[in-house]
């Protein structure tokens, strides 16, 4: 009885007219198989869905499309249920390993995005989806339709012939190509027709299908008896009596069975019973809101850009509102969303009477643009955009001021930057209650970028292109976003930390470091001088001039023109990294002097030059302190980085001498945490060895040797103490035996020990690591002890190396993520503490686990007991946190 198959009729464009009709059928899996490992960097969305093998195979899609303009679309799909070929045969297919868990999510999807873009698809319950292909095929051929195959498996070469060719989908470095074959093709290749490859593979056998073949007879022998007998039947009809050699007849006698029984598992069944009409697979326009519905829940972003769904006939559109409106670009709207008419308000007395509506509201949506020129205040019933141009200027004054006052509570988006902004211009403000980019930042912390429209996209199927659209998203967005962070119980990082901390940046931002611009240019010329002596000796040392900034030039004359030993090679040639300079440097004195050159022009050029050229009027710097790049939750600085200012070299430390407070009578306050991120492991682990030590107040590294070396603390020594140290701050990153040996200088083998005598002792420690990850695969997720969220996708993955990565972030993350939380409390802290005491000290800097605070020396003593104090209650553990402070004329003394 025919069966008509499920499937939703549709396509993508109208066909090409009377002309010879071509119909594309691409084999499903095989596409979504071929994008899924191609993609070396795991794709998820902010829920943690995977997506990187929808994306490959949507890419591939619309290429193939683009270059051969099929007439015709369709795509066949394998199902789960066991076919006629498993019924024939126990062992088909035994052994192949079960699709990976992250790719089958996938597939779902991947057929509602077919469905959406109207592009039939075809599946069935004992058959595969090369069987419908083959039958698709011949039905197409019989229809006068020609039909090209598209597919990353051999299978379908048996079906070329005149009207049927096969465009094999490879996968190689990353890049997807596409090979077409024909008749010539396969008979270039392999000496023979396209059926005659059904008899091939029924001698030499498939392994990845588990078709036996004959066993003994591989592709070589195969082809040769082929070749030479032309089918399966007239081989085994001649064989015998042929002087084919003893061992490969006898090898054909036994394998008989198996031989004829392989050939109809390889063979492709071309008359599956469906009804099939090549004109059903004509290509129609998308089904555009569905499509782009999904692509917004995938955050397929540039993929709407590049298809232009998202209005009708696809791409965006302009709605106009009454004539006296803002103009605002978005896309219509899904069902349950209603776009807010936008107004422009000119008149004071509607400017009056826009702040009198706010404040009766519980929450308005605010947007701003960067020089404090449009506002857009959304009130849940309309967008209201107001231009400084073209209004009162006083009017234009009082309505910023007001909006921006503590009384109208505000949503607004990247909240920290603007309140920087407004620190800038003197305008006070007050009433951020949310914060839409912190809210996304918590909920997808390694997603790392955080734009609103693509925000709006993801969460509300809708598309904004400008800021009163933007504006009108703000408050349904902040909404949905708050059910999700009261469902993973962070509405409270949110409100105690996140969020009050963005007025304290701010404030840090605003005031900024002083920095001595005359010793740090002095400190330029040094360092100038410096790299020119050692160019000079390195020239004569290597015996010739070169570009010391070309890895190329230097390479050739290290490894060709010195005759030093390559440690490793590159696409481009010789690898000079660090790592390689290192091992070398025993070989030959220029390889020291590289190095230092190396380490003072990074010095000169990024932090030198780089701050001499970022110091402001004021004769100070202001960086950018970035709260939603890293997924652990610990603050970034950019514009300088002062975070990443070197201390450990004797010139990198000069660095710091040149920060200074703003006169002689000011002096800076350093504080710093003592080892927390060991002091949160000993917590969060249990560890009663290491909680002792610390409450001894105990040297913790050298309690470290004492039990990993197995000898007195008092016989600890400083290479000891140095490699246990190295242990105890690898065991929290995960470190493996490999990179332990690497960093101290000894075996993997040695290293390996090293980190088994730790894990024996402090048992609490081993039991954290072998847990952690076991919760975190359970959970897709671990927390720090504050409840900031890192879902972990990458622990579901089939790459080992990926896995492994998500590993070593399990227990890593509620480690340092604890202590980045941890010394944003005591930011607050602090800053709360200085404000209430009426001190005129000022928070200026963090770094890591250090606050620096600027004060007059008058306030110095009060200063450190006030920074230590805060800093150590914050928050209790066991071990309780430790911090020390010191003043000084400029940072580095101040450490």
């Amino acid at each position: 009885m025919e069966t008509r198959l499920e499937k939703t009729t549709c396509g993508l464009r109208p066909g090409k007219g009377a002309m010879a009709m071509q119909i594309m059928v691409i084999d499903g899996n095989s596409l979504l198989n071929r994008a899924f490992y191609g993609v070396k960097t795991p794709l998820t969305t902010s829920a943690g869905q995977p997506t990187g093998a929808l994306l490959g195979f949507m890419n591939i899609l619309l290429k193939l499309v683009g270059d051969h303009e099929p007439d015709g679309l369709c795509v066949t799909f394998d199902l789960r249920a066991p076919t006629f070929r498993h019924k024939a045969y126990e062992g088909y297919k035994a052994g192949r390993k079960p699709m990976p868990e992250e790719l089958a999510s996938q597939v779902p999807l991947c057929k509602h995005l077919l469905d959406a873009m109207c592009i039939p698809r075809y599946e069935r319950e004992g058959f595969e989806a090369d069987d419908l292909i083959g039958t698709i095929s011949r039905v197409s051929g019989e229809a006068g339709w020609d039909c090209r195959i598209v597919t990353g498996d051999r299978d379908c070469f048996q079906l070329i012939g005149e009207r049927v060719q096969v465009l094999h989908i490879s996968s190689r470095m990353g890049r997807t190509d596409t090979t077409p074959y024909d008749e010539g093709a396969i008979r270039a290749e392999y000496g023979m027709s396209p059926a005659d490859l059904i008899d091939l593979k029924a001698l030499m056998g498939d392994a990845s299908d588990n078709i036996p073949g004959v066993p003994g007879i591989g592709e070589k022998t195969a082809l040769e008896l082929m070749h030479r007998f032309g089918s399966l039947d007239a081989l085994y009809e001649g064989y015998e009596d042929s002087d084919v050699k003893p061992g490969v007849k006898s090898k054909l006698e036994k394998g008989r069975a198996s031989a004829f029984m392989s050939r109809d598992l390889a063979r492709i069944d071309r008359f599956v019973p469906l009804t099939f009409d090549p004109a059903d697979t004509r290509r129609v326009p998308y089904n555009n809101n569905v499509l782009y519905e999904l692509l917004c829940r995938l955050e397929f972003r540039k993929l709407i850009e590049k298809m232009r769904v998202g209005g009708p006939g696809g791409g965006k559109r302009k709605m106009e509102n009454a004539p006296d409106a803002a103009s605002a670009e978005h896309s219509p709207a899904p069902d349950g969303f209603d776009w807010l008419p936008v107004v422009e308000e000119t008149a004071p007395t509607a400017l009056q009477a826009l702040l009198d509506e706010c404040r009766l509201l519980p929450r308005v949506g605010f947007l701003c643009d960067d020089d404090l020129s449009v506002l857009y205040v959304c009130t849940g019933s309309r967008t209201v955009v107001v231009r400084r141009m073209g209004v009162d200027a006083a009017a234009y004054e009082t309505c910023l001021r007001g909006v921006l006052a503590s009384d109208i509570a505000k949503v607004s988006h990247h909240v920290k930057p603007l309140m920087r902004q407004l620190k800038d211009a003197g305008i006070p403000y007050g009433g951020f209650v949310a914060d839409t980019a912190l809210a996304g930042y918590l909920l997808a912390p390694a997603q790392g970028k955080y734009p609103l429209d693509a925000m709006i996209q993801a969460e509300l199927s809708v598309w904004a292109g400008d800021m009163s659209a933007q504006a009108s998203c703000l408050l349904p967005l902040s909404q949905r976003q708050q059910v999700r962070l009261t469902e993973q119980e962070l509405d409270g990082v949110m409100a105690d930390m996140e969020l009050p901390l963005c007025d304290v940046l701010a404030d840090m931002e605003h005031i900024g470091c002083k920095v001595d611009r005359d010793k740090l240019h002095a400190f330029g010329r040094q360092l100038h001088e410096r790299l020119l002596a050692l160019e000079t000796d390195i020239y004569e040392l290597a015996g010739e001039q070169f570009n010391l900034n070309s890895p190329k030039q230097l390479g050739e004359i290290l490894f060709e023109r010195l005759g030093l030993p390559a440690v490793k090679k590159t696409k481009t040639g010789y690898s000079t990294d660090v790592e390689v300079l290192q091992k070398l440097k025993s070989y030959h004195p220029v390889v020291a002097k590289i190095m230092e050159y190396r380490m003072l022009s990074k010095l000169k050029s990024t932090y030198v030059d780089g701050l001499l050229a970022v110091i402001g009027t004021d004769g100070r710097v202001h960086t950018n302190f970035q709260m939603t790049v890293t997924a652990t939750g610990r603050l970034s600085s950019t514009e300088p980085n002062l975070q990443n200012i070197p201390i450990r070299t004797e010139l990198g430390g000069e660095l710091r001498r040149l920060f200074v407070p703003e006169d002689e009578d000011c002096v800076l306050v350093d504080a710093d945490y003592s080892q927390i991120e060991l002091r949160v492991l000993a917590h969060i682990a249990g560890d009663t060895v290491m909680q002792e030590a610390f409450a001894a107040g105990e040297d913790i590294h050298a309690v470290t040797a004492s039990q990993v070396f197995g000898v007195p603390i008092d016989e600890v020594t400083a290479l000891m103490r140095r490699h246990a140290k190295a242990v105890n701050f690898g065991i929290v990153y995960g470190i493996s035996a490999f990179s332990l040996g690497e960093d101290i200088g000894v075996s993997p083998a040695e290293a390996k020990t090293y980190i088994e005598n730790y894990l024996a002792k402090y048992a609490g420690v081993r039991d954290y690591m072998n847990n952690i990850v076991e919760q975190a695969k359970k959970d897709g997720y671990v927390t720090t002890l504050l409840g900031r969220r890192r879902w972990l996708p990458e622990l579901k993955a089939s790459n080992f190396n990926v896995r492994s990565f998500g590993e070593r972030v399990a227990l890593n993350t509620p480690i340092q993520g604890t202590a980045a939380d941890i010394i944003k409390l005591a930011m607050l802290a602090v800053h709360r503490r200085l404000c209430v005491e009426g001190l005129s000290a000022r928070l200026i800097l963090q770094v890591h686990d250090e606050l620096i605070v600027e004060c007059p020396r008058s306030e110095a003593e009060r200063v450190m007991r006030l920074l230590t104090e805060e800093m150590e209650r914050v928050y209790a553990l066991n071990p309780p946190l430790l911090a020390e402070s010191h003043a000084g004329p400029n940072w580095l003394e101040a450490k």
